[in-house]
């Protein structure tokens, strides 16, 4: 796991986004998952985000400008036409920017949470720029995003791989994306949501004892089992009227362990 995967800032607590920038988000993401070359799209709203760029240039940033910040994260995925992939952003995806009076500024609609998108885009950016490309890349995403504390997004990559399955290998997908989705649930700090979630990953994955085989490699989660027991142990103790407790006291120990990882073998 890379050093940058270990400083996630998405291992804590995150706020509810307003729908609409949620489905900024999720658009570009689902189409990275669908299309590793659609990756690139994710470049844009990064740097128009970013809080020092909107404060050096709060009328927008020159083209020119924003094409050279992009020419770096665009020819790490091998793209070497930083005006070329802006065009073809902005047909696609219009509501990313929009004209200022001296260059791009991001989305109106963004409003206060444009620190918050370029993050999380720069973030998902990470997670899926090294992947192996083929028929492995949808597993690789999947584990990538839940080494990079985005488990909302590791979630939508399991999704369609656990849909198409059979079997055993179905049920052990659905454990994994159970368990995923228990940590969306702790960084929304739902404390029934992911302990009913848990429960039932932790039930579908004992009998392989967290070392998923897929036809794409094998996923090995046995420390995230063991470590997402002893979360459930503790969630559990708490009392149904927990909505009424004290926050640290009911999620501090939550955090305080070790984050989970997974391993693609």
């Amino acid at each position: 796991m890379s050093d940058d995967c270990n400083r996630t800032p998405f291992w804590q607590r995150q706020p509810r986004l307003p729908l609409e920038v949620h489905r900024f988000l999720q658009d570009r993401m689902e189409a990275a998952l669908h299309d590793p070359e659609a990756r690139q799209h994710l470049v844009w709203p990064t740097i128009l985000g970013a809080p020092g760029i909107r404060k050096a240039h709060p009328e927008g940033l020159a083209e020119a400008d924003l094409l050279n910040h992009a020419a770096r994260m665009l020819g790490a995925l091998g793209h070497h036409d930083p005006e070329g992939a802006w065009r073809a952003h902005r047909d696609a995806w219009p509501d990313t920017a929009e004209a200022g009076s001296t260059g791009w500024r991001p989305a109106s609609a963004w409003g206060a949470w444009g620190p918050l998108v370029s993050l999380r885009s720069g973030w998902q950016l990470a997670a899926l720029t090294p992947l192996p490309l083929g028929a492995r890349y949808p597993l690789a995403c999947g584990v990538s995003l839940f080494n990079h504390g985005l488990f909302h997004e590791c979630h939508d990559a399991l999704e369609p791989l656990w849909s198409g399955a059979q079997g055993d290998l179905k049920d052990q997908l659905q454990g994994l994306v159970l368990l995923t989705g228990g940590y969306h649930h702790l960084q929304m700090h739902n404390l029934g949501g992911l302990r009913a979630l848990w429960e039932e990953a932790l039930g579908r994955l004992a009998a392989c004892g967290g070392r998923v085989a897929t036809p794409w490699g094998e996923v090995r989660a046995e420390a995230a089992l063991d470590l997402t027991a002893r979360r459930l142990e503790h969630g559990k103790r708490i009392s149904a009227d927990a909505d009424d407790a004290d926050d640290e006291a009911v999620f501090g120990p939550l955090w305080a362990l070790d984050r989970p990882t997974w391993e693609l073998a």
